[in-house]
């Protein structure tokens, strides 16, 4: 039987990703110093540009740890090798470099010009290499790191637009299920515009999504918590009372209080009138501290 050049390619290109680094499931979520164990442990079969990956991703567990000079210095001992590494190693090694100067684990306080300029010039390197390359997860996870070097709200909503672009022009399932992260992002940006109704919608999208997935209870829960604080805006308060105070119960009964819950319940109260119990619960979330 004659087999075919493109026949060998296709079965060659397929098992290269059945075989390919599964960065997701490195990680154990919530928790960086086991997640940099396992990923040691994979350290030590790993080769090449797999091995380069692994290294970004030690690097990033630290940025969790809020430690950026030892992320950078992880990244540093891989520089040069990532020069002469494929195009993937070369996305991740820029990707995490830029969040070790810009990322939701650093305080907006404590972000400069130069800090903002240096992820900016990482992701723009990582961006590029992505794009022309065709990978479509890691893009969309760049574009939305650019929400936090350009923090104005307009120009967030038009970095996570480009990235819902991005995922609804996808068939790949790693691609779309970023949809629902990008979605309340994209929630983010309209209620930090003011555009509630437009807020609402992309929340409660983003719920659906997370409701027909395996997302994490507390993941959930943080979706209705964007829902209702947008209805206080809205003026609805009986309702967003109601999924509060829902909220409130849930994260209670799995030891996961957050301020936030308790900032809203406050509000909200307040907002009707009660002062005594917006007190109060102004008082739990300071307990919290």
């Amino acid at each position: 039987m004659v087999v075919s050049v493109k026949t060998v390619i296709a079965s060659l290109l397929l098992a290269a990703q059945a075989n390919s680094l599964d960065v997701g499931e490195l990680w154990e979520r919530g928790d960086p110093v086991a997640s940099e164990a396992r990923m040691r442990g994979a350290l030590e079969t790993a080769q090449d540009d797999d091995f380069l990956i692994i290294r970004t991703q030690i690097a990033r567990t630290y940025m969790f740890r809020k430690d950026f000079d030892r992320a950078r210095e992880i990244l540093s001992e891989i520089a040069s090798d990532v020069t002469a590494a494929g195009p993937k190693a070369k996305v991740y090694y820029w990707l995490e470099l830029g969040r070790s100067y810009a990322s939701h684990q650093h305080s907006p306080d404590g972000q400069t010009n130069e800090t903002r300029a240096l992820a900016r010039a990482a992701y723009q390197t990582a961006l590029a290499i992505s794009k022309d390359e065709g990978l479509d997860s890691l893009t969309v996870d760049i574009l939305h790191m650019f929400a936090f070097v350009d923090t104005n709200p307009a120009q967030q909503l038009s970095w996570t637009r480009k990235a819902l672009d991005v995922v609804l022009e996808s068939d790949d399932p790693a691609v779309r299920r970023w949809e629902a992260s990008i979605r309340s992002n994209l929630g983010e940006a309209y209620f930090d515009l003011m555009q509630y109704e437009r807020a609402l919608e992309q929340f409660e999208r983003a719920l659906a999504l997370r409701s027909d997935s395996d997302a994490p209870s507390r993941i959930v829960r943080d979706a209705k918590w964007h829902i209702a604080r947008t209805l206080r805006k809205l003026e609805q308060l009986e309702l967003a009372l109601k999924m509060q105070q829902d909220i409130a119960n849930e994260a209670y009964a799995e030891n996961a209080n957050r301020p936030y819950i308790y900032d809203e319940l406050s509000m909200l109260y307040a907002a009707m009138g009660d002062s005594d119990r917006a007190l109060h619960f102004a008082e739990h979330r300071a307990a919290l501290n």
